[in-house]
């Protein structure tokens, strides 16, 4: 899925998930140089925190996912995706995707066919 944003990927940085157990893969596919976070150190990765507990407020902890419905799950990503955030100078993660990544994708598209 990251492949096309290859020349705008510079780092990853994971948490200690076993989900990551493939990360030189990914790195090599994409030229990038991957990190771990420190177990317990989520400032480490402060956006990705922020997130979560931004999503805890459409979820909170020990919902039961098997009950909440893909709709109810789109709102809440259509909900956060939409919502400006503060570090990224009051634009939302919409304005910032459409605006800087899909011109690439649109022009990497073009090249190809």
């Amino acid at each position: 899925m990251l492949r096309p944003f290859k020349d705008k990927v510079k780092t990853l940085t994971f948490d200690n998930g076993s989900e990551f157990v493939k990360h030189e893969v990914l790195a090599q596919a994409l030229a990038a140089r991957t990190y771990f976070a420190h177990p317990y150190s989520s400032w480490e990765r402060g956006i990705n925190e922020n997130t979560n507990g931004l999503l805890r407020q459409f979820f909170p902890k020990r919902t039961d996912f098997r009950r909440v419905s893909w709709q109810q799950v789109k709102k809440a990503v259509a909900h956060l995706n939409n919502r400006p955030r503060k570090t990224r100078g009051y634009r939302t993660p919409n304005q910032l995707f459409h605006n800087y990544f899909v011109p690439l994708v649109e022009q990497n598209i073009a090249l190809t066919t």
